[in-house]
């Protein structure tokens, strides 16, 4: 059976990631070593992360920005710290605070989870998985924006797949993901509340380093599509840059 909360969880590290298996065969830290950056695969192996995090999340998601969110992100388990950043900033932005600057270099930002049964932090465990699944497919997406995820790489991701110990429907649904055609409309209209859309957007500033035009294009296009106010958007980017200790990039 398909846990999206699990799988993000291994995307990110956190209780759901520490599988321990990642050093069992060696292949993690090797799978990483192409496309956008192996130190992903590197980082969360060092920091405890699974098979998955060692590996997929690597090849895929190979962003310095979840790379250095990463630590903390183990205390908390991937959905949460997605639902800490995009809390912490929704909740400045509406007591109209401004948004933070970036902390000096290798200061730990302290992540605080987000209450419970609010739309940031689902109290059922269906809520739970829906917005994980949600999570998920904005991070593969904002993945594939700049156009690396090819049909060449994809199927290099698939044979990597292969060497990790995935269930068939992770693998499925990472696929599929993969495999559809990037439609920004259909991870905006996944959102049901301007809290969810907020963490949607955070989600996809994890998954990506705003360095290129693509990206920035796309970030600016979901923003858009999300309905997110502009002060928001500055909030959620400073929110994640702070957390990774570096300086936000806007995108517009």
């Amino acid at each position: 059976m398909f846990d999206a909360k699990g799988l993000l969880d291994q995307f990110l590290g956190g209780p759901g990631g520490q599988s321990g298996q990642s050093g069992q065969n060696g292949q993690s830290g090797q799978s990483g070593q192409s496309g956008k950056g192996g130190g992903a695969g590197e980082f969360l192996k060092g920091a405890g992360g699974g098979a998955l995090a060692g590996g997929l999340a690597a090849i895929l998601l190979g962003s310095k920005t979840g790379r250095k969110i990463g630590g903390e992100a183990l205390k908390l388990g991937g959905m949460a710290a997605v639902g800490a950043l995009a809390y912490k900033a929704y909740r400045d932005w509406q007591a109209g605070k401004e948004a933070p600057a970036a902390p000096p270099a290798r200061e730990s930002v302290p992540m605080l989870p987000a209450p419970s049964g609010t739309p940031f932090n689902p109290s059922s465990e269906s809520g739970q998985q829906t917005l994980a699944r949600h999570l998920l497919r904005a991070m593969i997406a904002a993945a594939k924006a700049d156009g690396h995820v090819d049909a060449r790489e994809q199927a290099r991701i698939f044979a990597e797949m292969d060497k990790l110990p995935l269930g068939a429907d992770d693998k499925a649904f990472v696929m599929d993901e993969l495999r559809a055609e990037l439609d920004i409309d259909a991870v905006a209209s996944a959102a049901s509340t301007p809290e969810e859309a907020a963490e949607i957007y955070t989600a996809s500033l994890l998954a990506i380093d705003i360095d290129n035009t693509a990206e920035r294009g796309y970030l600016a296009m979901l923003a858009a599509r999300l309905e997110l106010d502009d002060a928001l958007v500055a909030h959620l980017q400073q929110t994640v840059a702070a957390a990774a200790g570096k300086a936000a990039q806007p995108v517009g």
